[in-house]
């Protein structure tokens, strides 16, 4: 028998030699067919490769469209691993030996294009087939490729270089794989074996090692072990818990409302060394009476974490389990409406007027005090990668956090800054001045003539002080009452990215 190590250097090369990249696939089926497969509707790209015996085009089709191909056709595709060889890893399944018998896939095997803080990359990941490639519900034990979720953590991850990371829930391993990048060791855990195995096979197939470790959350965690990144995309939806509504090993923790995140932002600072940064997605429900922060607040309490979280949707309870049913896979009819009356009913019963979703960023203090608390709503489009925000976010934190008096910095504006300025016709002086950035996470300010003309004013020479003075003689007013108004919001800026310190 073959070694399955030997079968997967074959395959690496065979889909290198077959240019079955991002780029590669993009410029098979063009531009149209490319979005729309980012949409999950295949056909455009079945039309654009109907009839092409491109080795491109034969593994799109197999391996993403999950169309059979013919023994021959995947011969030619993959001449190093042929058939025989993607059958014995469990990629395929042949109808016979004849080169016109038809094979099937048994999972989905794509490209996927990397470009983080560490360069860019070309990787393959397999997973199993979706509904866009079976047109049917999906199975309890599925293991999702790369979705919107994971691309969301993989671009909001910390990319500063570790000795040790974690990630808890690693499903088919790719933040795991993202993490080898900048680290020397990388564990990852899943309670799924299905979702271990396809781990291995994508971090043998694209040449790292991971630790790989069976379990719930941080139970796989040896007792001392600690973390300088702990990185998650947990089974964080909120689904009823009854047995009418199916369990999803990807998405399900088989834990009431959102108490899974809740466990896991209690704990996580246990596995964390001094300094450690833990990054997780996740769902909250929101209740009348009590705004998402203060819920949050309250799962934080006793960590002794610092703490940043970015609201980055909202749904309410009806749209929340529209969405979740369709992803598993249901069409409309009596079972979906089953499992809609299913979602409300459980909602109802906990008074839930909403689900919040985003990213929560937590760090294991490395000095005393009072622990960082910043909740921020942005529903914006953001800019990827956005990992460089939260580390350059953090350090500022720190370096604001024992300055008292911001009158010696020379600060400058940060280059994606530009202002808005909105006149009342006839009037020189603008009635509304915004200060936008055009990257990272995108805030808008808005800020009155003072304000505008100090942040004009920071060129990386003139100091605070001076700039302040100089805006007190224009308006003839005391520079104390200058600094006691403008350095506040002085510091807010700088926290918030606008202004850079020296």
């Amino acid at each position: 028998m073959t070694d399955p190590r030997e079968l997967l250097a074959g395959l690496r090369e065979d889909l290198r030699a077959a240019n079955y990249t991002v780029d590669g696939v993009g410029e098979l089926v063009g531009d149209v067919a490319s979005a729309a497969l980012d949409r999950e509707q295949p056909l455009p790209a079945l039309r654009a490769t109907a009839g092409s015996r491109e080795p491109a085009a034969v593994l799109l089709r197999c391996a993403t469209l999950g169309r059979t191909v013919t023994r021959a056709e995947l011969d030619a595709a993959l001449p190093r691993t042929g058939t025989d060889g993607a059958a014995a890893l469990g990629l395929v399944a042949a109808a016979g030996s004849a080169p016109g018998d038809e094979v099937r896939p048994l999972v989905d095997l794509r490209p996927y294009a990397v470009d983080d803080a560490s360069g860019t990359a070309q990787w393959w990941l397999v997973s199993d087939l979706g509904e866009l490639a079976t047109g049917e519900a999906l199975s309890a034990d599925h293991v999702l490729g790369v979705g919107g979720a994971s691309l969301t953590l993989a671009s909001a991850t910390v990319r500063t270089p570790v000795d040790r990371v974690l990630d808890v829930g690693t499903g088919c391993g790719i933040q795991a794989l993202h993490a080898a990048r900048h680290a020397r060791r990388v564990t990852a855990t899943d309670t799924s074996e299905r979702a271990l195995d396809l781990a291995a096979v994508n971090a043998a197939l694209n040449e790292t090692a991971l630790d790989l470790r069976q379990g719930s959350l941080l139970e796989p965690v040896e007792e001392g072990e600690r973390f300088g990144l702990v990185v998650s995309n947990p089974p964080f939806v909120i689904t009823p818990r009854t047995g009418a509504v199916p369990t999803y090993e990807y998405r399900d923790g088989g834990m009431p409302g959102d108490s899974l995140v809740a466990r896991l932002v209690g704990q996580v600072g246990s596995v964390l060394e001094p300094g450690g940064v833990a990054q997780l997605l996740g769902n909250w429900e929101l209740h009348d009476g009590q705004s998402w922060s203060q819920r949050l607040e309250g799962w934080l309490e006793g960590t002794g974490l610092d703490a940043w979280v970015v609201q980055r949707e909202v749904a309410d309870p009806a749209l929340y389990a529209e969405t979740w049913i369709r992803d598993g896979g249901q069409k409309p009819g009596p079972r979906f409406d089953e499992l809609y009356t299913a979602w409300l009913d459980d909602f109802a019963a906990r008074g839930v007027s909403g689900v919040g979703f985003g990213v929560v960023t937590l760090r294991k203090p490395l000095r005393a005090g009072a622990p960082l608390r910043r909740f921020e709503e942005n529903l914006a489009a953001l800019s990827d990668p956005l990992g460089e925000v939260f580390a350059t976010g953090l350090a500022v934190h720190d370096a604001l956090a024992g300055l008292e008096d911001l009158g010696d910095l020379a600060l400058r504006v940060a280059p994606d800054v530009t202002d808005e300025r909105y006149h009342t016709p006839g009037d020189p002086d603008p009635r509304i001045v915004l200060l936008r950035q055009g990257g990272g996470l995108r805030r808008v300010a808005q800020v009155d003539g003072d304000l505008a003309g100090l942040v004009g004013a920071c060129d990386g020479e003139l100091t605070v002080g001076q700039v302040t003075a100089g805006l007190a003689v224009l308006g003839e007013e005391p520079v104390g009452d200058v600094r006691q108004r403008l350095y506040p919001r002085v510091r807010s800026l700088v926290q918030d990215g606008f202004l850079l310190l020296p």
